[in-house]
């Protein structure tokens, strides 16, 4: 069953889809945005969320507090960071909170994974067929979202993650819950050798490459994803995995390889309100 279920569908709201196994826990809140709801124009029409695709920030700010008002949170909780296409996790801290909701200078810098135990703490990053990852440790509320396009996954960004939690807040790896979002799927992403000479070196990652022609080969980056996270240490049946492709779907989701780069984009967002 799809883990990622619409939670508002009105033309005047943010239009979401809610991580629903993980929004039934007590003040926990997760989930991906669609592109419809919101007031940026063309070609980043209309829920844009991101300020370094050249639209309007006051329309991608709009959009922002459209989606944290559709989500019943303050706006000043709102934490994000400037993505490297990297693998480097950032542990936020109660002074990080708000970092880079309204400008990309004030951004927490050259992170792909946030991690936090710090309540009223909303994370957030941006895609347009990268991967989103999310990871819940319900014995010490420790929460982490990640950033996976092709280069953070083979430097294991979703292993990185869960090391991190473990060495900060105790996580052990068996008990966390983790899901892998909307992104490209290998129905639609095909990818050259430049790529394809850093997924052979993992460890079973051939498997997750299906040749076509011409050294090109469909690369399953949501699966891959998954057998990383086991590989670090979670188990396949505390692991959801959205079946929708942004390549597949324009209607509903921001690609940039569908719209050959000239597009807008979600965000994942992830955090747990006190009390």
């Amino acid at each position: 069953m799809e883990p990622f279920a619409l939670a508002a569908d009105r033309a005047q709201d943010a239009a979401l889809l809610s991580l629903a196994s993980w929004s039934k826990r007590g003040g926990l809140t997760a989930g991906f945005t669609l592109r419809g709801g919101g007031v940026s124009e063309a070609p980043w029409r209309s829920l844009n969320t991101a300020l370094h695709v050249g639209d309007d920030p006051e329309h991608v700010i709009r959009n922002r507090r459209k989606v944290a008002d559709a989500l019943g949170w303050d706006f000043e909780a709102w934490t994000c960071a400037e993505q490297v296409h990297g693998n480097r996790v950032h542990v936020v801290t109660r002074m990080d909170r708000g970092k880079g909701r309204e400008s990309r200078e004030t951004a927490i810098p050259g992170a792909d994974a946030l991690i936090t135990d710090e309540p009223d703490v909303l994370l957030t990053m941006f895609f347009a067929d990268c991967v989103p990852l999310y990871f819940y440790d319900p014995d010490t509320n420790a929460l982490g979202l990640a950033h996976a396009g092709w280069k953070g996954t083979v430097t294991d960004v979703a292993g990185a993650t869960v090391r991190a939690m473990a060495e900060t807040y105790g996580t052990r790896p068996h008990r966390l819950l983790a899901a892998i979002g909307p992104s490209i799927g290998a129905c639609c992403y095909e990818v050259d050798d430049a790529v394809l000479r850093h997924v052979r070196p993992l460890e079973d990652g051939e498997r997750f490459a299906n040749p076509t022609a011409d050294g090109r080969a469909k690369l399953n980056l949501k699966q891959l994803n998954r057998h990383l996270m086991i590989k670090a240490g979670i188990l396949a049946s505390r692991i959801e995995m959205s079946s929708w492709c942004t390549s597949c779907r324009t209607d509903l989701f921001f690609s940039h390889r569908a719209e050959n780069g000239s597009t807008g984009r979600m965000m994942s967002w992830l955090g747990r309100k006190s009390g």
